[in-house]
């Protein structure tokens, strides 16, 4: 917890919306990233355009775009915000679906939630395109991974820190795509 405490909390300890009336307003972005995962047989079918329902990937991208400019509606304490653009992107995997969004704003308060929140959507979009096809489709890995702007700057998620910290001790003994012999590829 920071310095200033639970902002969304006044005096009483009761919730309250935070006034950034005071603050001005500042370019601001965030990344989110999230996965589905899925049978190998059902991302085949998304990557060749064959789920009876449509086009996944692009239903499950306007999902995210509306989700980002609802927000506030959703996530009670949040500002509603000018979102300035929406990129959601993907990547196919054998035993999953990726999905970025990148949110972008000039205002007093940061994105993070909006690119949370299309995340999310565009997840649950892919999961409802394809629940015909995988009823045991699992959603993870919802996270922030970039903000930029605002009062507290930077902020990078160390990819690293996804596989664990018992992979973060002790030496490193290869992984997937290094070779052990040769001596640029181990760290």
């Amino acid at each position: 917890m920071s310095d200033r405490g639970l902002t969304h909390l006044d005096p009483l300890g009761r919730a309250r919306m935070v006034d950034v009336t005071p603050k001005d307003a500042t370019h601001r972005r965030a990344i989110a990233r999230a996965r589905v995962h899925m049978k190998p047989e059902t991302t085949a079918l998304v990557a060749r355009g064959a789920v009876t329902k449509g086009d996944v990937l692009a239903v499950a991208r306007v999902a995210g775009i509306q989700a980002a400019k609802r927000t506030s509606d959703l996530i009670p304490l949040c500002h509603p915000l000018l979102v300035g653009s929406v990129y959601v992107n993907f990547r196919i995997e054998d035993r999953y679906i990726e999905v970025e969004v990148q949110v972008e704003t000039v205002d007093r308060t940061g994105v993070e939630m909006e690119a949370l929140t299309a995340c999310s959507v565009a997840a649950l979009t892919i999961y409802d395109m394809c629940k015909s096809s995988d009823r045991e489709m699992v959603i993870s890995d919802i996270a922030l991974w970039e903000k930029t702007g605002g009062r507290q700057g930077t902020y990078r998620r160390d990819p690293l820190a996804e596989m664990g910290a018992d992979v973060l001790e002790g030496p490193f003994t290869g992984g997937a795509g290094l070779d052990e012999d040769d001596p640029d590829t181990v760290a």
